[in-house]
């Protein structure tokens, strides 16, 4: 199988995916019309990229593409409905940079308490300034509000408790019974959070649902003199609200993510929002840049890689229909012979059914198997009768609607 790895990746990874029997191309520095083009070449069965944009020209690009990898754990930079269009499957390797991006969380906070670029700089320069700087508020005792609690949110939720801070939380999926388990108080929406917290950090991954979650009213609701911490995603906040309450609440902010990122590595960038001439540190969305981060995503790569080889079937899955359209259910059973499926599937494409699933069991001894079709509607008694008749082969057949 052809593997072609579009960005920068752990060694460990082309070597494992080579041990594993594939055939790996390395160019980490394809984009745009270059990544259509290998694509086209290489007739890769699969594309591994990390920061590197995947468009619709690149899932078109050719018919032997089945599968793409986001080494990490947002797929944004994936054109996933474009995707779905060609019948490209997308997966990614999420929690495996959860530890990474909670410590930097707490890194930001903690350089926010203590001003610990702006000390730096000073010395630098040769100033003292030690009553200025000894001003810090210190973190035992203050509120840690947090948006999103899935991997990432809960390893930042379980280093707050090592500074002895309490955590309020939201999350579409967080329940009392959870909140309990993890020790924190669990309300009702972001804004009853920010409403609560004396430092707000954002743990949601990006879809059109989240955009711009962390709202003006949101941020609004935060106290005066508030951290506020984004190493998610840019489009999951309000830059433009952000920097007015940071004018008009004396906020301090931490962020790691922006809107209109560069897409390469290196470049010139200077995001709006760090004009704003307040407290507000940033760092260049390395926030899963760590090598046991990278080093773990590899081997989750590896993983998803080798499962297809062996299965056909695509570990974490991103564009996988969340409800089948099927209504109807054709169990058929049948000896383990050639074109005995053949037949059924013959007799239902001419009812005008369509197949929306299908799996076909074997069972031990490879005598016999059960074939499951799913259908997006009935057959006539005679089209049963006609499968049933086809072959002999064919042990039995039985028609039943599903729960909808």
């Amino acid at each position: 199988m052809k593997v072609l790895i579009a960005d920068k990746f752990e060694s460990c990874g082309p070597d494992a995916l080579a041990a594993a029997g594939c055939e790996v191309v390395c160019q980490p520095d394809l984009k745009d019309d270059a990544l259509v083009e290998a694509i086209r070449e290489t007739k890769c069965t699969i594309l591994i990229v990390r920061s590197t944009r995947v468009t619709a020209p690149m899932f078109e690009a050719s018919p032997h593409l089945a599968v793409v990898i986001r080494a990490g754990a947002g797929y944004d930079t994936i054109d996933v409905a474009a995707a779905s269009r060609d019948s490209v499957l997308v997966a990614n390797c999420p929690g495996k940079n959860s530890v990474a991006v909670a410590e930097l969380t707490f890194g930001l906070i903690l350089a926010l308490d203590r001003r610990i670029a702006e000390c730096t700089q000073d010395l630098q320069q040769g100033k003292w300034n030690k009553k200025l700087y000894s001003e810090a508020r210190g973190l035992k005792g203050r509120t840690l509000g947090i948006v999103g609690v899935g991997q990432i949110g809960r390893a930042v939720i379980h280093r707050a408790h090592g500074f002895e801070m309490p955590v309020v939380a939201w999350s579409r999926s967080l329940t009392d019974e959870m909140a309990e388990e993890l020790k924190i108080k669990r309300m009702d929406s972001p804004v009853a959070v920010a409403a609560a917290c004396d430092i707000l950090s954002v743990h949601v991954a990006s879809t059109p649902e989240t955009k711009q979650i962390i709202n003006k009213n949101v941020l609004d609701a935060l106290r005066p003199g508030s951290y506020f911490i984004n190493t998610a995603r840019g489009d999951v906040v309000d830059y433009e609200a952000l920097a007015t309450v940071v004018k008009e609440k004396n906020i301090r902010v931490g962020l790691d993510v922006f809107p209109d990122e560069p897409k390469t590595a290196t470049g010139d960038f200077l995001a709006g929002i760090m004009k704003n001439g307040s407290i507000i540190y940033g760092t260049h969305h390395i926030g899963a840049s760590t090598e046991q981060a990278q080093q773990a995503i590899a081997m989750e790569t590896v993983r998803i890689v080798k499962t297809y080889m062996q299965t056909r079937h695509v570990l974490n899955c991103v564009n996988i229909c969340a409800k089948s359209p099927a209504s109807y259910l054709l169990l058929v059973r049948h000896r383990n012979r050639p074109g005995v499926l053949a037949h059924t599937l013959n007799a239902i494409s001419h009812a005008g059914v369509n197949i929306e699933e299908m799996e076909n069991v074997i069972c031990e001894g490879a005598e016999a198997a059960c074939a499951s079709i799913q259908l997006d509607g009935p057959l006539s008694d005679e089209v049963l009768a006609e499968i049933e008749a086809s072959d002999e082969n064919i042990l039995g057949i039985s028609l039943s609607q599903l729960d909808t």
